[in-house]
C-alpha cells in the first residue's frame, strides 16, 4: 500500500488504482460477521433485497409472506456489536400489503420517497416511503415475476415488468398505465433488466430459454437475441438455435459499466456476454447450481480489479472472477437456499437473503496490526509465505 500512496502524491500513477486495490482485498475477505444482525422480521423466505444509492443507508427487503420491510443499516451507536433495525414494515397487519408473495422491491433510483414492489397477486404497486401506502397500482392478468426500473434514464419513466405472459410490459409512472408491450418471447418472463449504460437498452430472459435485447425506441422487435453458440448451427440441435441456455433463464446481472451481461439458467451454467454484439465471451464458470423456479437476484462487485460475482447457489453464495469463471469462494452461513443477494459498493458488504427468512451480512475482515513488532527475519519470511499476498498487511502508521 506504501506503493500505491507514493505514487498516488508523486502523481506517477492513477488515485483509483489505491482504491480499487483496497476494494479488492476487502471483497476477497468478506466473511459472516458475529457482531452485525439484521432484525429478522419474515415469516417466510426472503426473495428480494435493494439497497438505496442516493445515501446507501436504507435497504428494501421482500418476502413470500408478502411482507415488505425497510432496515436502516448505519451504526447510529458507533459499537463494534449492533443490530440493522426494521424502521418500518408492511406487513399482515396492512390493508394495502400483498396478498401473496413478493417477488422483487426496488428502490426509486433518484431518491428515498419512493419504492416499487411486485408479487405474485398479480399487481405492481408504487409506494409512497413516508406513508407506506401505495400511490399507484398496476394489474397484470398473471403473476408477476420481476419489475426494473432504469438507474440511469432521464428522458422517460418506464418500468419494465415480467409476467406469467410472454409479453414484457412498459409501465411509465407518468401517465400511470401500460405503454407498450414487446412482444417475442414465447414462455414466461422470469426477469427483466435496464442498462446501466444506455437508457433505452433493456434485457430481458424468459423460460423459453431465450434472452432477449430490445431498444425499447423501435417498434419492430428486439435488437438480437443471444446465441450460446455464437451463430455457429454445427455445435446446436435445431431446437437450440438461438438460445442462452439449455433450460429456463431466471437470472440477468448487467455489471456496473453496462459492458456485460450476465445471465444463469436451470442447466447450471452462467454465461458472460458482451452486452453490444450478444457475443458469448465463453467465460468457463463451470457447473453453478439453479434449481429457482422464479428469478435468482445475483450481482457483481464495483470499483475492484478484477470485478467479481455473487451467485446464490443453494444454501450459499458462490464468489466468481468475472472474466476468468475462477471459483474464489463459498460463503456459507444461511440454513436454507440463497435467493438474492446484494452488493453494497461504499462499503464492500454484501448482504443476502434465503429461504430460512434470515438476512446475513457479509462484510470484509479489517487489517489486524502487528502484535509482535520485533519478529525475525526468518519468521517474517515464514509468515508471508503462509498468508496470502492480498491479505498482508502493508499498511504502517503511527498510531500503530
Amino acid at each position: 500500500m506504501l506503493s500505491f500512496l507514493t505514487a498516488r502524491r508523486t502523481g506517477v500513477d492513477d488515485p483509483l488504482r489505491l482504491r480499487r486495490a483496497e476494494s479488492t482485498r476487502r471483497v476477497l475477505s468478506l466473511e459472516l460477521n458475529p457482531d452485525r444482525d439484521v432484525d429478522r422480521i419474515h415469516g417466510n423466505g426472503v426473495n428480494t433485497i435493494d439497497i438505496e444509492v442516493i445515501d446507501g443507508r436504507y435497504m428494501l427487503s421482500g418476502g413470500a409472506d408478502g411482507v415488505i420491510v425497510i432496515y436502516d443499516l448505519e451504526n447510529k451507536n458507533k459499537k463494534p456489536q449492533y443490530t440493522c433495525k426494521a424502521v418500518c414494515t408492511v406487513g399482515r397487519s396492512s390493508r394495502h400489503v400483498h396478498k401473496f408473495s413478493v417477488e422483487t422491491v426496488q428502490w426509486y433510483p433518484h431518491d428515498t420517497g419512493m419504492f416499487i414492489s411486485s408479487s405474485f397477486d398479480k399487481t405492481m404497486k408504487v409506494w409512497d416511503t413516508e406513508t407506506l401506502k401505495p400511490a399507484e397500482v398496476f394489474h397484470f392478468e398473471g403473476n408477476v415475476y420481476c419489475h426494473h426500473m432504469s438507474p440511469v434514464a432521464r428522458k422517460h419513466t418506464l418500468i419494465a415488468v415480467g409476467t406469467k405472459e410472454p409479453k414484457v410490459q412498459l409501465c411509465d409512472l407518468k401517465s400511470g398505465s401500460c405503454i407498450h408491450v414487446l412482444q417475442g418471447h414465447r414462455g414466461e418472463v422470469l426477469s427483466v433488466k435496464w442498462s446501466p449504460r444506455y437508457e433505452h437498452i433493456l434485457a430481458t430472459a424468459s423460460s423459453d430459454s431465450t434472452v432477449r435485447v430490445w431498444d425499447v425506441r423501435r417498434a419492430s422487435g428486439s435488437l438480437f437475441t443471444l446465441d450460446q453458440h455464437n451463430g455457429d448451427k454445427s455445435k446446436a440441435a435445431s431446437e437450440a438455435v438461438n438460445t442462452a441456455h439449455n433450460g429456463r433463464v431466471n437470472g440477468l446481472c448487467f455489471t456496473a459499466d453496462g459492458l456485460y451481461l450476465l445471465t444463469t439458467g436451470t442447466d447450471d451454467r452462467m454465461r458472460l456476454w458482451n452486452s453490444a454484439t450478444g457475443e458469448n465471451t465463453l467465460v468457463n464458470y463451470g457447473k453453478v447450481a439453479n434449481a429457482s423456479r422464479t428469478c435468482l437476484r445475483l450481482t457483481v462487485s464495483r470499483g475492484c480489479s478484477p470485478e467479481f460475482v455473487f451467485v446464490p447457489c443453494s444454501s450459499s453464495v458462490a464468489v466468481y472472477s468475472l472474466h476468468t469463471g475462477e471459483l474464489v469462494t463459498m460463503l456459507r452461513g444461511h440454513y436454507n437456499n440463497v435467493d438474492c443477494c446484494q452488493f453494497h459498493p461504499d462499503y464492500q458488504e454484501l448482504y443476502s437473503g434465503g429461504k430460512d427468512c434470515n438476512i446475513l451480512a457479509w462484510v470484509p475482515v479489517l487489517r489486524q496490526p502487528d502484535i509482535e513488532v520485533e519478529e525475525t527475519a526468518t519468521a517474517k519470511g515464514e509468515q508471508q509465505s503462509a498468508v496470502n499476498p492480498v491479505f498482508v498487511d502493508a499498511w504502517s502508521s503511527d498510531e500503530d
